[in-house]
């Protein structure tokens, strides 16, 4: 995995761009650099990224607009890096199809944790095992293995790597009441920290594109002062 994963480090910090390329290039991966979106632009369009962490703070086009338009016009993984105290920005990047992010200043082995995750994640190996490759509830379709979710219409709905990962934990934990930190263990196998939203950010972006109504969900219910349950019975196979 490491000898193949291209990692594009986006950062207008030139210390902060070239201390993550060293390390991470010393633990196997390959590793390019960019200060700006044009910068990212020109680098993804000479050659494949398989993950993109992106700071926030950026001259020009801003980190959320950079994620949200990576979302959109592909599916490389993205780690956004926040300062400290910047909670909505976090919430915001995770809103914008950010799989995780990571506060600065940080630990380069805590970088490289959320990285094996992310790529773990996004090249289909990674979340809880499964036992079947495909799942069925509530006339909605979940191919485990290509990750992909199709409607009870027919129609495919793209999700982020978080929402998949979020979504296969419910399905393989159906009819459980689950907390948030246990949830956040099974789908990113990190603990939360002291205020981390991240699965009720992914809850309610899953909400909206699996309920009539999100606002009173009938499939992923709120225990109050426990976390969350998957109520439709689950067919995998």
């Amino acid at each position: 995995m490491n000898d193949n994963a291209h990692i594009l480090v986006v950062d207008d910090q030139e210390e902060i761009r070239k201390l993550v390329e060293d390390y991470l290039t010393s633990e196997g991966y390959r590793v390019s650099t960019a200060a700006d979106g044009a910068e990212m632009r020109r680098e993804m369009a000479q050659t494949p990224v398989d993950l993109v962490i992106l700071d926030l703070m950026l001259p020009g086009e801003d980190g959320l607009t950079l994620a949200r338009r990576l979302h959109e016009e592909s599916r490389v993984g993205i780690i956004i890096l926040t300062g400290r105290g910047e909670t909505v920005d976090r919430i915001l990047g995770l809103e914008m199809g950010a799989d995780d992010y990571l506060a600065k200043p940080f630990h380069l082995r805590e970088l490289l944790a959320r990285v094996k995750s992310v790529l773990r994640r996004t090249s289909g190996g990674g979340g809880e095992k499964k036992t079947g490759s495909k799942a069925r509830f509530a006339g909605w379709n979940l191919d485990l293995t290509s990750r992909e979710l199709v409607s009870p219409s027919g129609s495919e709905v793209r999700l982020t790597t978080g929402e998949f990962d979020l979504l296969a934990a419910f399905v393989n934990n159906a009819n459980q009441v689950l907390s948030r930190d246990r949830l956040l263990d099974l789908a990113r196998n990190r603990e939360a920290g002291p205020f981390d939203r991240t699965i009720d950010v992914q809850v309610g972006r899953l909400r909206r594109k699996l309920e009539e109504d999100p606002q009173r969900p009938t499939m992923i219910k709120t225990v109050r002062g426990s976390g969350y349950i998957f109520t439709p019975s689950v067919e995998v196979r």
